[in-house]
């Protein structure tokens, strides 16, 4: 019975530090702007990409891309406004 001991602890020990390791896998981050303010501004936009990586990382990334005002031409005008909700699928 003491051979077994070490073969036992030793599955144990490798199944827990199989549980703790996070899985990287391929999620999609979509995120959709929307413009208002002002009649005749574009309709929604819809951007989707792909991120590597594990889910607490990935929604990070997903959250952390987000749409900059500043790269649109319509921030100048400041009764126009673009909102943006990214969701990680």
């Amino acid at each position: 019975m003491r051979i077994r001991t070490p073969f036992i602890l030793l599955a144990m020990l490798l199944a827990g530090s199989f549980s703790m390791t996070s899985c990287v896998k391929n999620y999609t981050c979509q995120c959709v702007i929307k413009y208002g303010g002002y009649p005749g501004l574009p309709d929604s936009v819809i951007n989707s990409y792909s991120i590597t990586n594990d889910k607490t990382s990935a929604q990070s990334k997903c959250k952390n891309e987000s749409f900059h005002a500043s790269n649109t031409p319509y921030v100048n005008n400041s009764a126009i406004t673009a909102t943006e909700t990214c969701i990680l699928y």
